[in-house]
């Protein structure tokens, strides 16, 4: 009979999240495995390796983004659940280095193009309930997308506060 599982892949996922807000790319499956507390070999097993890894991170990332958008009810709201938790600027930079390398890899480009289309169909559903014209939401997504990459290099001020007063400059022109 096998053991039951007591780490959950939530708890390494959270510590994945957490050693690349850290360290970005240059994170090792040692970090990862220090961070949730767990032996190197119990992530290689669940995950195989730190692509491994980081698919499964932009799953469930995707899957939690969504949950959120939704639970916002509103195209504003749900935008600026998108890049809340990346308020300080090394993590966001952290991120944003972690993405560029994401980009080589041909799965992870391939989740990543995945993850932008669901939330990009996420937010059509909140762009039509609120009449806005069509293509709002991959306006509103291109927006937000570039508030965070312009916010990672240059951070002035507070990232939510940015992505407030850009959002709400477009959806009062959209309007």
């Amino acid at each position: 009979m096998a053991r039951p599982r007591t780490i959950s892949d939530e708890r390494i996922l959270d510590a994945t999240a957490r050693v690349i807000d850290r360290r970005g790319p240059e994170f090792t499956v040692a970090d990862v495995a220090a961070e949730a507390g767990v032996s190197v070999g119990a992530v290689a097993k669940r995950f195989g390796s730190k692509s491994g890894l980081l698919q499964a991170l932009t799953r469930a990332g995707t899957e939690e983004v969504v949950r959120r958008m939704r639970a916002a009810g509103s195209v504003r709201a749900a935008l600026l659940t998108w890049f809340d938790r990346l308020a300080d600027p090394v993590v966001a930079t952290n991120n944003l280095a972690q993405l560029g390398v994401d980009l080589i890899d041909p799965e992870l480009r391939a989740l990543l193009a995945r993850h932008y289309a669901v939330l990009e169909a996420e937010l059509e559903v909140l762009c039509a309930a609120e009449g806005l014209p069509p293509n709002a939401a991959r306006v509103l997504a291109a927006l937000v997308y570039g508030i965070s990459m312009d916010w990672s290099v240059r951070p002035r001020g507070e990232l939510l506060a940015r992505t407030e007063e850009d959002v709400d400059l477009v959806l009062k022109g959209m309007r």
